[in-house]
């Protein structure tokens, strides 16, 4: 009696390279999962898809409430509700958001629905939300949401497909939890090195150190450090700043070989700034900020 043929073993490496709903753990994620882009290029390289995921649960975990959430979300929103109608809906925000700044970066006011609400009224309000056609994305701060009510919220997003957000604490980390992504938010800390960029760099502002904690594909060891405003902004700050440093740093005689204001930089209104400038002058909000900066 012959011996029955021994089956072949397959290993990954023998698989097609795109299989529908298949993906390999050592690659990102390229399902048919469509996504919104973040507006921040380093983050959307480490994104399966290049962008937040639509129509499931994206969970961010930081120190402190209302600290990086509409920096972090604030450039996929507009590009959202700049090319899809629908309404934004904040659930149990810890602070209400400043109206004309939401609107300079392109979320409209009146694209926006803001719900106070706490513990089980707050995880209420969320799933309501997901469940109505005319919402376009929702944010939600439920710190002592339960894993089966984020999968709840997670069915809820992927019925319509809506951009949806969780903000829990960093106590919550080692609890499981369906999000399709789950990312770290904090601020940087001196001891990262990554306190300010170096001088010229167009992202020399950096405020947010991001770790990707779950996504589909291999575990991201290094940190992202995104930059805290529109990369042209910043260019023009660390300009600024140096220009303001070097007036400083003349007025005090801090300066003995100082360079020409050509040479240095300067614009003839920075010139006409320090010989102005007395105990009782204060300076532009911006210059304070970019000054600050510097020399903090």
């Amino acid at each position: 009696m012959s011996a029955l043929p021994i089956p072949r073993r397959m290993v990954a490496s023998d698989l097609p390279s795109a299989v529908p709903g298949v993906w390999h753990a050592d690659s990102l994620g390229a399902s048919l999962q469509q996504t919104q882009p973040s507006g921040y290029a380093l983050l959307d390289e480490q994104l399966p898809g290049g962008g937040w995921p639509v129509g499931a649960l994206s969970e961010v975990l930081q120190p402190l409430p209302g600290l990086h959430e509409w920096q972090l979300v604030l450039p996929a929103l507009a590009q959202a509700v700049a090319a899809r109608t629908g309404a934004v809906v904040g659930v149990a925000p810890p602070y209400e958001p400043f109206g004309p700044v939401l609107q300079a970066r392109g979320l409209a006011a009146q694209r926006l629905c803001l719900v106070q609400a706490e513990g089980a009224s707050a995880l209420w309000a969320a799933e309501q939300a997901l469940r109505c056609r005319d919402v376009l994305a929702v944010m939600a701060w439920l710190p002592q949401v339960q894993p089966a009510a984020l999968r709840r919220l997670q069915l809820a997003a992927a019925q319509h497909q809506q951009l949806l957000w969780v903000f829990r604490p960093l106590a919550a980390a080692p609890q499981a939890s369906p999000a399709l992504l789950r990312l770290q938010v904090q601020t940087p800390t001196p001891q990262s090195g990554r306190g300010q960029g170096a001088q010229g760099d167009a992202s020399a502002f950096p405020a947010m150190q991001v770790q990707i904690l779950k996504r589909r594909g291999p575990p991201l060891m290094q940190d992202l450090y995104l930059p805290g405003c529109h990369p042209r902004l910043a260019h023009e700050l660390h300009a600024q700043a140096a220009r303001r440093r070097a007036l400083h740093e003349a007025a005090h005689g801090m300066a003995v070989s100082a360079p020409s204001p050509a040479a240095a930089g300067l614009r003839s209104a920075d010139v006409a700034w320090v010989s102005q400038a007395g105990p009782e002058r204060r300076g532009h909000a911006l210059d304070r900020t970019a000054f600050a900066t510097v020399a903090g």
